[in-house]
């Protein structure tokens, strides 16, 4: 179940003074190979895993924690459990089990667990410790990493959550061997957009290697794990609450969550909405048609959706109108100066969003 290979591991600080905590990258950490106990702020901890990563790796965890005493619960798997109901199941075992301040909350599993599993510890007893343990490729470079926590409302996606830091994100690249193929995928959009937003000499490297990374090559997904959260780590050391550069980390996700909402969470993988929101917001920028056809052969070649499904101009509106970048009812998106280079705004050519979202309606 677990490597047998001696664990390599590289250290990425996020840095925000007495909230810095380090992102570990590695292959065989878990199953006793890294000290996770040493993030463990008293003696008890809870374990929010979901039904089908547990079974693969909660006793790997479990073997990081010697001396500590573990709660376990396993919620349902998919986006569609990433509610205020499902968090509520968290906060009733915390209670259950007796947590106090003391205790940490360690979410293993994927993005949705990563988030509500945060959401509960910055809740509870307003606020407890927690531990990001990401087991697939969307979660170990994107939402492990910043302290964004919450859940989706029926209005929206991610409209309920906080800002809440983890102790410590612990990355072991061997879980990717069990990531289906599609998961996989819908990750490489967040890798991809790192490259598309702030470096192009990741993108042309991304270019080069995506057929080692579609089949699982070890080290070019560490490398790809790796330079994208070197890259999160200094957007969010910057700007830790989005008040200005770090929201364009957004990149395609105002097209994208209006994708998840209208179609139905978990029907689109986020990674896959975000991929054709991507080019559907370089279609918006001022920018080069070379540019935006480099980016969509990328994307293809991730074997990731360049289009997305048919939604009506109405619905689309609607949906991005509750986009948490939108300021004074204006909508604001994250567009490119060029590949490579993007930024917030809200200066763009309102005729040519329509027909983007119209060639759909």
């Amino acid at each position: 179940m677990y490597s047998t290979r001696m664990s390599l591991h590289t250290t990425i600080m996020v840095s925000l003074g007495d909230r810095s905590y380090p992102i570990v990258v590695g292959n065989g950490l878990l199953n006793g190979a890294f000290d996770l106990s040493t993030f463990v702020v008293g003696d008890d901890c809870l374990i929010v895993s979901n039904v089908t990563v547990a079974p693969l790796y909660q006793d790997g965890v479990l073997a990081n924690l010697v001396g500590k005493t573990v709660s376990t619960i396993e919620l349902p798997d998919g986006e569609a459990y990433k509610s205020i109901g499902t968090m509520q199941t968290i906060l009733d075992r915390l209670v259950e089990t007796g947590a106090n301040r003391d205790t940490t909350v360690i979410a293993l599993g994927g993005g949705v667990v990563g988030d509500i599993a945060g959401f509960a510890a910055a809740c509870y007893m307003r606020g407890v410790s927690f531990i990001q343990v990401p087991t697939t490729l969307l979660a170990q470079v994107d939402s492990s990493v910043g302290g964004k926590t919450g859940v989706n409302h029926p209005g929206g996606k991610n409209l309920v959550g906080a800002f809440h830091q983890p102790q410590v994100v612990m990355i072991d690249t061997d879980t990717l061997t069990t990531l289906p193929d599609r998961e996989l995928q819908a990750g490489l959009a967040e890798v991809i957009k790192y490259g598309a937003i702030c470096d192009l000499d990741f993108l042309g490297w991304l270019e080069n290697n995506m057929p080692a990374l579609l089949d699982k090559e070890p080290q070019a997904l560490a490398y790809a794990i790796q330079r994208s959260c070197e890259l999160k780590a200094e957007v969010v050391a910057e700007d830790e609450r989005e008040a200005g550069r770090r929201a364009i980390l957004n990149f395609g996700h105002t097209f994208g969550h209006a994708i998840e909402h209208c179609c139905g969470y978990g029907e689109w993988l986020h990674g896959e909405a975000v991929a054709a929101g991507m080019i559907m917001a370089a279609e918006l920028s001022d920018i080069a048609e070379t540019d935006v056809a480099r980016l969509r052969a990328l994307i293809t070649a991730a074997g990731l959706p360049t289009r997305p499904p048919a939604i009506a101009a109405d619905d689309w509106m609607r949906a991005m109108g509750m986009d948490k970048k939108v300021q004074k009812k204006t909508l604001r998106f994250v567009l490119m100066r060029a590949l490579g280079d993007a930024q917030v705004t809200e200066s763009y050519d309102a005729e040519r969003l329509q027909q983007i979202i119209g060639v759909n309606d």
